[in-house]
């Protein structure tokens, strides 16, 4: 399975929509900050699936602060980071991991690339696919294993 991991996209619908043309994934998950964006994606691509969650931008959003599911037997835990202070330290998003027993652990935020995996927890923060650098991230679970790539989405 190919996931698409995107965060902080911040009314660039268009790097949105770029990176799933580019990627073609079977799934995406959006971490906040403007989760309203993910409307744009069912526009264009109705067929593949959306998961978001809301970040400290989305205040006026239904979406929930967490979401947790399952995908190719792999527990996932996901979040914009705000409520758990990512940008001075990991600790606290991780101890949310561990306490609900999540393998995959998403976070957005700082909108900063992170990739690591802590005590068999992968952990995936995919920058900010809207500002700066344009970042995303690929994940896909082959024969149960976990493979990460950070990219970054062209200006051309």
């Amino acid at each position: 399975m190919k996931i698409l991991i995107i965060s902080d996209s911040h009314g660039n619908k268009s790097a949105i929509l770029n990176a799933v043309a580019k990627e073609s994934p079977e799934i995406i998950l959006h971490l906040g900050d403007y989760d309203k964006d993910c409307a744009v994606i069912g526009w264009d691509y109705q067929q593949i699936p959306v998961r978001c969650v809301r970040g400290n931008c989305d205040r006026a959003s239904p979406g929930p602060d967490t979401d947790e599911f399952t995908l190719c037997g792999k527990r996932y835990v996901m979040t914009h980071g705000n409520l758990y202070s990512v940008k001075t330290g990991l600790s606290s998003v991780i101890n949310l991991a561990v306490s609900r027993g999540a393998d995959v652990l998403l976070f957005g935020h700082t909108h900063t690339p992170h990739y690591s995996v802590n005590n068999g927890i992968t952990i995936i923060n995919p920058g900010s696919i809207g500002m700066n650098g344009k970042t995303y991230a690929v994940l896909e679970d082959k024969d149960g294993g976990l493979i990460c790539d950070i990219k970054t989405l062209s200006d051309k």
